[in-house]
């Protein structure tokens, strides 16, 4: 695939580029060598490969996931500016 003179000037006005004339043959360029990488891409024989988020083999740390009160609500209640019965209090929005 290969970009045009006019699908460059296209590119730069949805990218919101002010491109010259005079710029406009060096970006046809680029775009059309970035596409031949691009291309080249997809020649590569993938099969049997496993996807990968990552170069190194990592395994995602998980803790716990369990239901706690917090074990300190008269600690953490003390942050909130007003409480009553062990809950905060937060005044009306809707009426």
């Amino acid at each position: 695939m290969s970009v045009d003179q006019k699908t460059v000037r296209r590119i730069a006005h949805l990218a919101r580029i002010a491109v010259t004339d005079d710029e406009v043959p060096h970006l046809q360029g680029e775009l059309n060598a970035i596409l031949s990488f691009v291309e080249q891409l997809n020649e590569v024989d993938v099969e049997g490969v496993e996807p990968m988020t990552s170069v190194t083999p990592m395994v995602m740390r998980k803790r716990q996931d369990g239901v706690t009160d917090g074990f300190c609500p008269e600690k953490i209640l003390l942050n909130a500016p007003a409480t009553e019965d062990n809950f905060f209090l937060v005044p009306k929005v809707v009426e």
